[in-house]
């Protein structure tokens, strides 16, 4: 490991002027104390904001919740106001990572993770997110838990957060202070897909940080769950996952929030999916249709192609949980 200074701060206003310096952020460190230990990343100071006041859940005037960027995962997991209001995001935290991880992992830290792909964490490969323009070995490597949609002849890696696929579907925001105040990003547009730039991975400004993630109030949330699927039970990424809130009222589907993930270089939102749900009957039948429709643009490489029918089977299955197997 290289050296480096750390700072630890007690308000944001410190951390905001010790980012302007070019300190990046940390908090639980479960992700970039790895990628520096692997010499993945080079920080020449670290910003400590595990004492900044963020850590609180609370119900928002709307009816939704508000989380900080500082509450443990494990604490979020647990929380009465998330688990009965919002069982999509308990489940997909609760299939994060390991206990222990969660114990100190933070909501803010977990979607700010980069990348699980081998090559980008192997520094003797090439890696268009490590060192822009040195090409992307996966594509012509082996890429069976690589990106089927949202890809691009740069970068073809997937985003590891569950908790991301959950917020993505609930079209959640993202709260930021910075340097020129405070502003507010819908999580659709917080996580950027590769593109020509691949080594920018999220919509932040030079010095913001993530003060709290905002979910809306959306109709009969508490219909709602996250389903992963995996090559193993426990501490495992997807290789496909589901995150699905159906409101249905008299017999009929009113409003439908599906996302994928395992399968994109970001959340993948599965409109397609949720556009043949709306006004219509469950069914199995109704699950059946929407799921074939959840591969649609999909683009798999050499070894991965089973992920499109592994996504329509596991999008259609978590309808029928969420929705009934009728």
């Amino acid at each position: 490991m290289f050296p480096f200074s750390c700072t630890k701060v007690s308000t944001v206003r410190e951390a905001l002027a010790a980012g302007q310096r070019g300190g990046r952020f940390i908090a639980g460190g479960t992700t970039l104390v790895d990628l520096m230990r692997e010499t993945v990343e080079r920080p020449g100071a670290l910003v400590d904001i595990s004492a900044l006041p963020m850590r609180d859940v609370r119900v928002t005037d709307g009816g939704g919740v508000r989380i900080g960027a500082l509450v443990r995962m494990a604490d979020a997991a647990v929380n009465r106001t998330v688990r009965a209001a919002y069982p999509v995001i308990a489940e997909a935290l609760e299939l994060s990572a390991s206990a222990q991880l969660r114990n100190m992992a933070t909501i803010g830290g977990n979607i700010m993770q980069r990348t699980r792909c081998t090559y980008f964490r192997d520094v003797s490969a090439p890696c268009n997110k490590r060192r822009p323009g040195s090409g992307c070995a996966a594509l012509g490597g082996y890429n069976r838990t690589h990106a089927i949609l949202g890809g691009s002849e740069h970068c073809v890696a997937t985003h590891p957060s569950d908790l991301a696929v959950a917020l993505t579907a609930l079209e959640a925001t993202v709260h930021l202070a910075g340097p020129a105040g405070e502003r507010r990003v819908a999580f659709a547009d917080f996580l950027l897909r590769p593109g020509n730039t691949p080594d920018r991975e999220q919509a932040l400004r030079p010095g913001e940080l993530i003060t709290f993630v905002e979910v809306p109030g959306l109709p009969r949330t508490s219909r709602s769950g996250y389903l992963k699927v995996r090559d193993r039970q426990s501490y495992e990424f997807a290789l496909v996952s589901a995150a699905v809130a159906l409101d249905i009222r008299g017999g009929v589907i009113r409003t439908a929030r599906v996302a994928a993930g395992g399968v994109g270089t970001v959340p993948w939102k599965l409109s397609a999916v949720e556009q043949h749900l709306v006004g219509n009957r469950p069914s199995a039948k109704l699950w059946a249709e929407a799921a074939e429709r959840a591969a649609d643009g999909a683009q798999p490489l050499e070894h991965n192609g089973f992920k499109v029918d592994l996504l329509k089977h596991t999008v259609e299955r978590q309808l029928r949980v969420v929705g009934g197997n009728k």
